[in-house]
């Protein structure tokens, strides 16, 4: 099985920089206490698994099994994002800002080790990533809301990529199956150059338009049936991003609203994801005093009758300088406890299936949670690196295109200092600006593009507060433009939040473009402050109720809008309440500093 898990070598080159966002790199004993004398083992674990990882390193360490010869082992582990310490492991792991160099790695695919011997091997460092064994696996699936699966006849009716195609195409939607209630049919899919559920679909789509299971070539990415067949799927996209659980946790509010069968039908996501869903938990994660509560309409795992692909969580004892022959002796020690079978059930608690095939797969995966273990019955094979890096590319020409207004806050706060003890950091407003400038690369060319500022008595209108710096366009042909505007902008006045968002909102509606995403970006550092708070509440309902209207409604012409909460004062509820109603996703930059990795995970969106 090893040779079809995971991701490939050419996508993970392109994911290690953005990635590396998703970690806050510092460090942490996750509560395990003081290692004493012990030998201590530092593992580096992608987050999906942390909390799995945390509770087996609790059970390990002062135990009797936590011993290699007279010494005790003392197992400590930390979340770090796959990209993330891939990077560090090829360029410089600087234990002040990063946390303790890993001696166990455990990423969340088997190929960031190959980019890591890669990138090392480049620099005449030196591989340093054996081979490592599956610590817990999951299958890529379709999900599905159990009506439309229903409706399609599944499972008696086998269902893949070459019916989602037709779907997507149709007209009718899903009319044509005596639903015209559920609109269109829409896909969500992730971003393949950020995403490992995104990156095998593409895959997954691309081998089914082939009609092959293993050797894609790049013959056949070449073949028009092929080209045409992705193209398709692609049309019917909702929006892409850096996370299948943007898609998970907006369908669960939809879902609380009675309206799950108008966001979205179908999610490229994985068979772990479809169970934490179904068992009221969407992101996986519960918060202190969180009690799950099971949706109204659950999904059904859908695994694609072409075939489908593993994703596995792989076990690696670092033959790195700073990994003494003791600590990789008592990193086995530990691998040889998780891999036993008392320990692998609990991957099947996290909803994984276990690495350790003797342990066979049971509750939770199992049919009333709306898989089915005997699934997946083909595997496909992950293509070679080259012909990898030929699929993304082509991904970017066939992909949906967007129409995106960007829209930047000036108002006076954003001249405040990043760091008063260090003017030259710079200001808010010039670490976004250059941020927005280096992130125009990311769009594509064919993309629409629309550069808006806001603050109270802008231009030369009274009581302007939106002024339209760059009228939209293709980015090939607006970018450098766009820069130029970034560098006269100065910060002045006050922040008319819900106003300014209210009245890009509506724009974006009246100039929507059924064939692109169509999406607001709205960069702010602070909370409405339009001169008159007597109107506050008002406004933000109205703002809130026309989210809801166009995303509950005909979501073929949906506008979303993205809202980045910048700096520490932004007001984050009511940004996090303007991306629920939009069924968009909010993102986190009250650290000034990380805004260019935030924006180039927005920009996954698109």
């Amino acid at each position: 099985m090893k040779r079809f898990v995971g991701t490939a070598l050419a996508a993970v080159m392109l994911l290690s920089v953005t990635a590396a966002c998703t970690s806050s790199g510092k460090k942490s004993n996750n509560g395990l206490g003081d290692p004493g004398n012990c030998i201590v083992v530092d593992v580096a674990t992608s987050p999906e698994k942390g909390d799995l990882m945390l509770s087996l390193a609790k059970s390990f360490d002062g135990s009797d099994q936590a011993k290699l010869g007279k010494d005790c082992i003392f197992v400590r582990p930390q979340n770090k994002s796959s990209g993330a310490a891939a990077q560090l492991l090829y360029t410089n792991w600087n234990e002040a800002t990063d946390g303790p160099r890993p001696v166990v790695w455990s990423p969340a695919a088997s190929s960031w080790g190959q980019l890591v011997n890669e990138k090392r091997t480049e620099a005449g460092q030196g591989a340093i990533v054996p081979n490592g064994e599956p610590f817990m696996l999951t299958p890529l699936t379709i999900a599905m809301p159990k009506p439309m699966a229903d409706a399609l006849g599944y499972p008696a009716t086998p269902i893949g990529w070459s019916d989602i195609l037709p779907l997507a195409k149709n007209q009718q939607g899903w009319a044509a199956f005596g639903h015209p209630e559920w609109g269109p049919f829409k896909l969500g899919k992730t971003n393949p150059n950020f995403s490992t559920s995104g990156l095998n679909a593409l895959i997954a789509q691309t081998y089914a338009a082939s009609g092959k299971t293993s050797g894609l070539s790049a013959e056949d990415l070449a073949n028009p049936d092929v080209v045409s067949f992705g193209t398709g799927v692609e049309s019917s996209v909702v929006h892409y991003g850096d996370t299948t659980l943007t898609f998970l946790n907006n369908l669960y509010r939809a879902d609380q609203r009675g309206q799950a069968l108008t966001y979205v039908s179908a999610v490229a996501v994985e068979e772990k994801s479809v169970i934490d869903y179904n068992l009221g938990n969407p992101d996986g994660v519960l918060s202190p005093g969180e009690q799950p509560r099971p949706p109204r309409i659950p999904l059904v795992a859908i695994y694609p009758k072409e075939g489908t692909l593993f994703s596995d969580s792989p076990y690696f004892v670092l033959d790195a300088p700073w990994v003494t022959q003791q600590q990789k002796d008592a990193a086995r020690v530990f691998e040889r406890f998780v891999q036993q079978p008392q320990n692998q059930q609990q991957v099947l608690a996290f909803h994984f299936r276990p690495g350790n095939p003797a342990v066979a797969v049971g509750d939770p995966i199992v049919a009333a949670n709306g898989v089915d273990p005997s699934q997946p019955q083909t595997l496909l094979e992950v293509p070679q690196p080259a012909v990898l890096a030929k699929l993304l590319d082509q991904w970017s020409a066939q992909r949906k295109k967007a129409r995106v207004t960007l829209v930047l806050d000036v108002s006076g706060s954003m001249g405040e200092q990043i760091d008063p003890k260090r003017p030259s950091a710079g200001t808010k407003l010039g670490l976004a600006k250059q941020a927005i400038a280096d992130a125009i690369p990311l769009f594509s060319q064919d993309d629409i593009v629309e550069f808006d500022i806001f603050s109270t008595g802008l231009g030369d209108q009274a009581n302007q507060d939106v002024v339209q710096l760059v009228p939209p366009g293709r980015v090939g042909d607006v970018g450098e433009q766009l820069r130029r505007k970034l560098d006269d902008l100065s910060p002045q006045n006050a922040t008319p939040l819900y106003d300014t968002t209210q009245k890009l909102y509506d724009a974006a509606v009246a100039n929507f473009d059924p064939t692109r995403i169509n999406a607001v970006v709205l960069l702010t550092d602070g909370k409405n402050d339009d001169g008159n708070q007597g109107d506050d509440d008002q406004q933000l309902q109205r703002l809130l109720g026309a989210l809801r209207s166009g995303n509950e409604g005909q979501l073929s012409h949906a506008v979303r809008v993205f809202p980045i909460a910048y700096g520490a004062d932004a007001d984050v509820d009511a940004l996090k309440a303007i991306a629920d109603a939009s069924s968009s996703a909010e993102y986190d930059a009250k650290d000034p500093t990380t805004i260019d990795q935030v924006l180039t995970a927005v920009i996954s969106n698109f």
